[in-house]
């Protein structure tokens, strides 16, 4: 006579908090279900099971700046930039669109990109307007600051347009981040080199591309 077996195993998972899942203590095959994942314990972290992508694993914000709009009369609403001072490239996130509501990739009060796990991937997008009264002679330089060696991320942008025409400027970054940057951030900088220059219009476009958690 044929063996029937049952192979429908009703497991009980424990609901919890987001803040319960962080402080627990982990077991290997032990499971935990918040409203956004389903955690399982596994080689001593509590990993996502469920879902693969989104908000938790993946994901991805939009930062747009609404003080530097270049909508004022004159430059009121332009970032000047005074030649060969570094500044910080502003962005006070005034509207801020995102995948999922618990992605937060800028410190909008420091200026910083920031992330979640030692050795996460992250794509970066910053676009913005520009212009600048000699064009000719004028440049912007503009790289990343606030841990060892992330400043090799630079690049120089010229000005091809001509003297005080505007023009968009779209800058693509992808890095990962160390021990240093994730404690630290990144801070985007810019400097006019040559001449004085304006900037607005500026939008950080920031990915999660590899949850290394």
């Amino acid at each position: 006579m044929a063996t029937t077996k049952n192979t429908s195993y009703r497991v009980h998972v424990q609901d919890t908090t987001q803040a319960e899942v962080d402080s627990v203590n982990i077991e290997n095959g032990a499971m935990l279900r918040t409203d956004d994942a389903l955690y399982m314990g596994h080689n001593g972290q509590n990993v996502i099971v469920y879902p693969q992508t989104g908000g938790l694993n993946l994901g991805w914000a939009r930062y747009n700046d609404t003080f530097y709009t270049g909508l004022g009369e004159g430059d009121s609403n332009k970032l000047l930039l005074s030649d060969g001072i570094e500044v910080t490239l502003p962005n006070n996130g005034g509207t801020v669109t995102r995948s999922h509501p618990s992605i937060d990739f800028y410190d909008v009060a420091n200026q910083k990109f920031v992330g979640l796990n030692e050795n996460d991937v992250y794509a970066v997008t910053v676009v913005f307007k520009k212009s600048a009264a000699n064009a000719n002679q004028t440049h912007l330089d503009f790289k990343l600051t606030g841990a060892d060696d992330y400043d090799r991320i630079n690049m120089a942008l010229g000005f091809y347009k001509g003297n005080d025409e505007t023009q968009n400027q779209h800058i693509m970054l992808q890095y990962y981040l160390d021990a240093n940057a994730l404690a630290n951030g990144l801070t985007p900088k810019v400097t006019a080199d040559g001449g004085n220059a304006k900037i607005w219009g500026i939008i950080f476009f920031i990915q999660r591309t590899q949850n290394a958690g």
